[in-house]
This record gives C-alpha cells, structure tokens and sequence, in this order.
C-alpha cells in the first residue's frame, strides 16, 4: 500500500485505498481501547455508590475524625473557593480498599459538563500509609496531590491531562 500506492482510476484501486484506510482505523480504535485499560465493572461501580449514597445519609459519626480524615479535610479547605464550589454537592470518601483498586484514589462518576452519574471522589487511605505514612509531612502533600489528582478528573481531565498538571 505505501510502497505502490494503488492507482484511482479503477474499482481495484479504490478498493484497495478504501480496505487500506478501513484497516488503518481498525488498528487505531484497537490500540486505543488497548491503552485506555479495563474500566471498573458495572456491579462494582453501582456497589460503591450504593454505599456512598448510605453512607452520606447516615448522621455524623460519634467518633471524631481520624488523623488521615484530617488530612483529607485539610486538602479540601486548602483549594481554591472556585474548586471547593465544584466539590460542594460532590462527597469525598476515605476508603481502606485502595490495595484492590491497586490506586491512591478513584474519581467515579461522570464529569462536571457530562452528570451522568452520581459523583464521588474516594481517597484510599491504605495505599497512602502504606507508601507515604513513613513521613508525616510526605503523607500530607500526596493526599492533597492525590486530591487534586481526582479533582481533575471530576473536571473533565482523562488520566494523560492530569499528569500534564503534575499531579
């Protein structure tokens, strides 16, 4: 096909261009669902937000919030206003699960231009101590990193956009 282009002038060659440009898109949508990965399965997603909405129901635990939920809250009242209006009606949930998701956090949901689904930000506190909690003032900066990270995905950013803002 590169080597000796097929000739316009018959029904052979445009064929050929048409079976060539068909198998070029082919190879491309292949490689593309190959890179984006395996998204998290239907019964998963609707078990997490089954329990988030739960949850979010339930009245104010009577502990008080741990050291790691502390550090989450701090991340949050660290952003700008503009970002915590976007998070106003978006629940952020620590999680001890972060070791299954093989993640620091998860943004689920659609995003803030396509609401399709309901939205949460998780926070894996696991994985962040496991990785992090050696270092108090490390612990800190990557669960607002991770905060941010997740954020952005709630703004629209796919994964390749969000490492592009260094986060």
């Amino acid at each position: 096909m590169v080597t000796n282009p097929p000739s316009l002038a018959g029904l052979g060659g445009i064929l050929a261009l048409a079976a060539g440009a068909l198998a070029v898109v082919l190879v491309t949508a292949w490689v593309t669902v190959a890179a984006i990965g395996k998204e998290m399965p239907e019964p998963e997603f609707r078990r997490l937000v089954d329990r988030s909405e739960a949850l979010a129901a339930l009245p104010p635990p009577d502990r008080p919030p741990s050291e790691f939920d502390e550090l989450v809250m701090q991340a949050l009242d660290d952003l700008p206003g503009e970002f915590r209006e976007v998070l106003e009606h978006t629940p952020v949930v620590v999680s001890s699960r972060g070791r299954e998701q093989r993640a620091y956090g998860q943004y689920v949901g659609g995003t803030v231009a396509r609401d399709t689904f309901p939205d949460r930000i998780v926070i894996y506190q696991d994985t962040l101590e496991r990785d992090f909690g050696h270092d108090p003032e490390l612990l800190r900066a990557q669960v607002e990193r991770t905060v941010r990270h997740e954020l952005a995905h709630h703004l629209g950013w796919d994964e390749r956009g969000v490492r592009g803002l260094g986060l």
